[in-house]
């Protein structure tokens, strides 16, 4: 029975290296893996989602007016797919989690949508917050902070190196701006623990 899955993390935790081991497994057993990927995210290129480790595959993209219902429906009338792999997940708008989640009852097909939870103040994204109020399954993919507990939140550096914490939600490329922290060391960035509390 096919479900929607949503694969989540901070920044750096290897959601992309994940999908693309994923979508290979698919091939090696002969199966077709369609793989998407937000237009804007043109970190490796458009189209084109990319692992910090090196390796890298060709994807359809997405934008926000895209009816992902409609885009599923077209694929599957070119041929075959066993499952879609989202990247950048977080980039989908509520209304195309729900078609999605059609795509999956109606159609038959697995959907695995990997991105990030939260932004780097720490609010949801639209496509993530959808995705975990609809997600038949839902993983957490783990990095960890410096002190070495679980991060489970990104700090955003300026060109001075210090916490932002106002900006766009979206600054597309930039990975050396973003820090993975744990929650207390977040708040600590983010001038919200005294000095008393701080180790």
């Amino acid at each position: 029975m096919a479900k929607l899955y949503f694969h989540f993390s901070t920044m750096n935790a290897g959601k992309s290296t994940l999908l693309l081991q994923a979508a290979y497994n698919y091939r090696e057993r002969g199966m077709v893996p369609w793989l998407l990927t937000a237009r804007l995210d043109t970190r490796a290129g458009e189209g084109c989602i990319a692992s910090r480790i090196g390796i890298a595959e060709p994807a359809d993209t997405f934008t926000p007016d895209d009816d992902m219902f409609a885009l599923v429906a077209a694929r599957l009338k070119q041929g075959a797919v066993d499952c879609a792999f989202v990247d950048e997940a977080q980039f989908l708008t509520r209304d195309q989690v729900w078609q999605l989640a059609r795509a999956v009852d109606d159609l038959g097909l697995p959907v695995m949508c990997y991105g990030l939870r939260v932004d780097f103040r720490g609010e949801l994204f639209p496509g993530s917050a959808a995705l975990l109020a609809l997600a038949d399954e839902m993983r957490e993919v783990r990095t960890i902070c410096h002190c070495g507990k679980k991060a489970t939140m990104v700090v955003r550096l300026g060109p001075d190196g210090q916490p932002l914490s106002e900006g766009a939600q979206v600054m597309v490329g930039g990975n050396e701006s973003y820090v993975s922290l744990c929650r207390r060391h977040w708040r600590e960035a983010m001038g919200d623990r005294p000095a008393a509390a701080r180790d």
